[in-house]
């Protein structure tokens, strides 16, 4: 089992940058695939990012169009997402989650919440014009 805590989050004007943070706990944080999902008031949880267990294969949500980055780093339990030219509509709760199984394997891109076992309770990133 995996927890994870998110942080980072925080108010930023249109055309800024954040970065996210989400510390897992558990020895066994490098066998599982991350992702970030968000989630605006009123809209689904919407796919983000993912990143395999070794950081060798990412997949991005449509939307993301190079302003985004997501990466971990294994020895020290953690995975990140680089925000930059924010706009208002990036303007959500932003959730990390980790599921066991493989980004790019028979589950294909792994874009669907279902698909992960465990959730952080998220952080909010509000984007001022």
């Amino acid at each position: 089992q995996v927890q994870l805590v998110e942080s980072g989050g925080g108010l930023v004007q249109a055309g800024g940058s954040l970065r996210l943070s989400c510390a897992a706990s558990g020895r066994t944080f490098s066998s599982y695939t991350m992702g970030w999902f968000r989630q605006a008031p009123g809209k689904e949880r919407e796919f983000v990012a993912a990143i395999s267990w070794s950081g060798g294969r990412i997949y991005y949500g449509d939307f993301v169009k190079g302003r985004f980055t997501i990466s971990r780093d294994n020895a020290k339990n953690t995975v990140y997402l680089q925000m930059s030219s924010l706009k208002p509509e990036d303007t959500a709760v932003y959730y990390c989650a980790a599921t066991k199984r493989n980004l790019y394997g028979s589950s294909g891109f792994l874009t669907s919440y279902y698909e992960y076992e465990y959730w952080g309770q998220g952080t909010q990133v509000t984007v001022s014009s």
